[in-house]
């Protein structure tokens, strides 16, 4: 399961407000599907930017995210490990692509129901009970106090 972080919670909002006002929606094309759309939001890279280095590799995105290995930096392996460094798996990039998480679709508005992978709609809504999900977990997490104060350099008093 995918860990809670800032990151992937603000990305799949962003991903979710940009389809949900007209961003070019394909689930056949990489740079444009749902993960492409994270990546979108997650790197430097547009679309046919994604797409051009999707097509180095072989398969979806799922295939993609099983077969990588972290030796390979490329640009293709640089996206995945921007995927994976935000907190998801091989497993929540396959269940991104096909919106099909069990424990995300429960938090569906509404409840639990199967939503179709290459719709938009149902994309913007996997996206955002994902991050709800998330960040009912990220607000569950212990809070280490000393990383919330600013650092200083030590006071010396004379």
């Amino acid at each position: 399961m995918a860990t809670a972080t800032i990151s992937l919670i603000t990305a799949l909002r962003e991903a979710a407000q940009r389809l949900n006002v007209g961003a070019h929606y394909a689930w056949g094309n990489h740079g444009a599907c749902n993960c492409g759309h994270l990546l979108q939001v997650m790197t430097p890279y547009s679309e046919q930017e994604i797409l051009r280095y999707a097509h180095t590799g072989i398969g979806e995105w799922t295939e993609l995210g099983e077969d990588y290995c972290m030796n390979i930096a490329t640009p293709l392996g640089l996206m995945v490990q921007r995927l994976q460094e935000a907190g998801l798996t091989a497993t929540d990039i396959h269940h991104i692509e096909y919106l099909s998480d069990k424990k995300v679709l429960q938090h569906l508005p509404g409840g639990f129901r199967w939503l179709k992978k290459n719709r938009r709609e149902d994309v913007i809504l996997y996206f955002e009970a994902f991050a709800n999900m998330l960040e009912e977990s990220y607000i569950k997490l212990p809070v280490d106090v000393k990383q919330l104060l600013p650092e200083h350099s030590p006071v010396t008093i004379h």
